[in-house]
């Protein structure tokens, strides 16, 4: 059978490297651990590894519901612990009386570290208290290349895991029809915008699919599907219910608030 057939063109390079993850774990024994993976990396994963083989895999992204998590990929004789997972929680020191620091510019100075998204997992925010895990292995480097947020000085405090800032997710869900379940009538439909801008804004590569950047309109989305439309916000589609009488896909879809 052929494993790529469940999946997306773009997401074979992806694919071929949890096939060589789990050969490696099952020629060795010895367990691998990934860099935080996003939700549709992480169901790959899942898929490709199974739960009924010597190789297992779990995940833990450093809070319950967190949504970037590393997978611990190991051999079945191994019990995995949180431990195991290398994830160091940091918050965020700074003048918070004359500055305030939002989500975006934090993972702007993270990323002109240098450091791939991959390196760290979820940002978490509650009024102005910021926490954000990363891995391990670059947590120094972090710890001590991050000295500024915008115009603010700031510093970083290790925090235990479990004194992390609850992690908030909240979909407002709409029902609504599409002509097809291609990229670009969702878009529209969800975001109530023309097919023509919906279109445009695939081609400029504005929208992402999973977590990843896509310019084909014609791309078609499935069920737990998740959108992001720069300066539009993220949208998932949470179930397709079935056709219209006038031949239209009747979809749930939720709206991040």
């Amino acid at each position: 059978m052929d494993i790529y057939q469940h999946f997306r063109k773009h997401e074979r390079e992806f694919i071929d490297q949890v096939l060589q993850w789990k050969m490696n774990v099952e020629d060795t024994y010895s367990p691998k651990l990934t860099d935080f993976l996003d939700p549709r990396e992480q169901e790959i994963v899942r898929t490709i590894i199974g739960s009924q083989g010597v190789v297992k895999v779990e995940f833990f992204g450093g809070a319950a519901d967190c949504e970037r998590k590393r997978a611990f990929v190991f051999p079945e004789y191994i019990e995995a612990e949180q431990e195991d997972f290398r994830i160091v929680l940091f918050e965020i020191e700074y003048p918070k009386k004359f500055v305030t620091i939002e989500h975006p510019q934090v993972l702007g100075s993270l990323m002109s570290l240098g450091l791939k998204r991959s390196k760290f997992g979820d940002i978490l925010t509650e009024d102005s208290t910021i926490h954000f895990f990363v891995n391990e292995e670059v947590s120094d480097y972090i710890k001590l290349q991050l000295t500024s947020i915008g115009r603010s000085s700031v510093s970083l405090k290790e925090l235990p895991l479990n004194q992390a800032i609850g992690v908030k997710s909240s979909w407002q869900e709409m029902t609504t029809t599409v002509s097809s379940l291609r990229l670009d009538a969702l878009v529209s439909a969800i975001y109530n915008i023309s097919r023509q801008k919906s279109q445009t804004l695939i081609g400029q590569g504005l929208v992402k699919l999973n977590w990843t950047s896509i310019e084909n309109p014609a791309v078609e989305c499935g069920v737990a599907d998740v959108l992001s439309v720069r300066g539009h916000g993220r949208a998932k589609l949470i179930s397709i219910e079935g056709k219209t009488k006038k031949d239209k896909w009747r979809i749930v879809a939720g709206k991040q608030r």
